[in-house]
């Protein structure tokens, strides 16, 4: 074969081999762009999820607020937010068994324990501890033990992760590796 024959021959040979490959990147391109569409589909899903979850929570909170501030009926009614209402009148309804409509259910609400504050209100309890012990040094576990929240790991990482919170807020001090104290 002569040498501009071979040299074709090269340059169609690599053409084929570009041409396949563009093919290949091609459907790669239709694959990735089908998997973006899913993930942005998905992330909306998660973002409507996650805004009604915060809108129950803003509205439990409301509620909470409500119901322990004051037992006054024509308070109650001064106090109640127009969001409220309309969440009430617009309950959807859902069909039953039986194919009648029925109102839906009420939304789940986590039961307060029995002990009012024995188990809330963290950073109350640990800047009460911290008045108590005035100018000392502690350690993250003392003041778990010192609130009877030293059970698990995980409730001491909560005191942990509190603790650390209260010093980027400047409301006590830490003094070392793992010491904290109250700010003077």
């Amino acid at each position: 074969m002569p040498p501009a024959t071979r040299a074709a021959h090269h340059i169609e040979t690599t053409a084929e081999s570009l041409q396949e490959y563009l093919t290949r990147l091609e459907i790669q391109k239709e694959a990735l762009e089908r998997e973006l569409a899913a993930i942005v589909a998905h992330l909306g899903s998660v973002q409507r999820a996650l805004s009604a979850l915060t809108d129950l929570m803003t509205d439990s909170a409301a509620v909470d607020v409500l119901t322990g501030a004051s037992e006054d009926a024509d308070t109650d009614a001064a106090t109640t937010t127009p969001r409220a209402d309309a969440t009430q009148k617009s309950r959807p309804t859902t069909r039953g068994r039986s194919g009648k409509p029925q109102a839906a259910k009420e939304p789940a609400v986590r039961p307060r324990a029995g002990k009012a504050g024995s188990y809330g209100r963290l950073t109350e309890q640990i800047m009460d501890y911290f008045a108590r012990v005035a100018g000392d040094d502690v350690r993250a576990r003392d003041v778990a033990a010192a609130l009877g929240r030293d059970t698990d790991s995980g409730s001491v990482n909560a005191v942990r992760s509190t603790l650390d919170r209260l010093v980027g807020a400047s409301r006590i001090e830490r003094t070392g590796r793992g010491l904290y104290r109250a700010k003077s």
